[in-house]
């Protein structure tokens, strides 16, 4: 679709090859990725990965130093001021002002966006954020859970076709991270399109697609399910007492790829079925320890995606 015609497209982020160094450093390394219509789509990585300089330049913040694309339908390289303005993005750190309360917040928000009726509009936030009740405290006196949903609430207020959130939920408790992500889902099922960066993997789980990023490359992208078979791990799981020191004594066998310690047990990976079976062999009829044949997690995957990327850009 067009850019010309106003609508969002089905594909709301289509990039491809972006390339971005500071300093000497590539910070991104030939990026291409794509994101649907109406989807969440998480994106993964350790800190100092890309993440948040790739979402830079997806909504016109940045310009790549190579690369092309389109953000809405429109042009990453000669649209970018028609991107920013249909696009709300959630920063790592709290940008609204302190001294102001939730309701003040959302106001000057409306107002700056050029929104008939800032008063209702911030009001209609406040109610669908669960924020009634504290309209007039202030929002340095907020905690983290509280300040995320203000946050979210200022996003929105615009009505933006695409959300970016960067982490968003770190250092945020349980709770609150859950009453957020149903939020997002509830947006998403209205037709809001969402890139979400997050280190946690139970917000992996709940992304409709996700992709995982280090050391600047783009190393899996996909449902959970497909990045979790494209590593083409073989997962068991050993479970007693004193497992560490069984650990020590797997990790380093051949055909034993990956031991990951989940409490009183470890998950001992490889990509060789027949070279795991064969290492593991000698220790699985040692008395007090149990091993069974399991499906590897979404941790596993990462973990190995991690350490394959150390091999290879380290």
């Amino acid at each position: 679709m067009s850019a010309t015609t106003g609508e969002t497209p089905e594909t709301v982020i289509d990039v491809h090859h972006l390339t971005k160094s500071f300093g000497g450093r590539k910070v991104v390394d030939d990026v291409s990725m794509s994101v649907r219509k109406g989807r969440i789509h998480g994106f993964l990585g350790p800190n100092g990965s890309g993440k948040t300089t790739t979402i830079r330049m997806l909504c016109g913040l940045l310009t790549p130093d190579s690369g092309d694309g389109t953000c809405l339908g429109f042009d990453i390289l000669t649209e970018s001021d028609r991107i920013r303005r249909r696009v709300g993005y959630m920063t790592q750190k709290f940008s609204l002002y302190q001294d102001l309360s939730i309701r003040e917040n959302l106001e000057f928000v409306a107002r700056v966006y050029g929104l008939s009726d800032p008063r209702g509009k911030a009001g209609a936030a406040i109610e669908r954020l669960g924020l009634k009740g504290r309209e007039k405290q202030l929002a340095g006196e907020l905690s983290g859970g509280w300040k995320q949903r203000l946050a979210l609430g200022a996003c929105i207020l615009p009505e933006p076709a695409l959300l970016l959130l960067d982490e968003p939920t770190a250092g945020v408790d349980p709770q609150a991270r859950r009453d957020f992500w149903n939020e997002i889902h509830a947006l998403a099922s209205e037709g809001l399109s969402v890139l979400v960066s997050t280190h946690y993997m139970d917000e992996a789980e709940r992304c409709h697609e996700i992709a995982y990023i280090a050391y600047g490359k783009l190393l899996a992208e996909g449902t959970v399910d497909e990045v979790i078979a494209g590593t083409g791990l073989v997962t068991w799981t050993v479970s007693g007492p004193e497992v560490h020191r069984l650990q020590a004594e797997l990790e380093k066998l051949p055909g034993i790829d990956m031991i990951a310690p989940f409490g009183t047990s470890l998950h001992v990976a490889g990509h060789d079925e027949a070279a795991l079976g064969q290492a593991i062999a000698p220790f699985r009829d040692r008395t007090g320890f149990r091993w069974e044949k399991d499906e590897p997690t979404l941790e596993d995957a990462f973990i190995d995606l991690m350490r394959r990327s150390e091999d290879n850009f380290g």
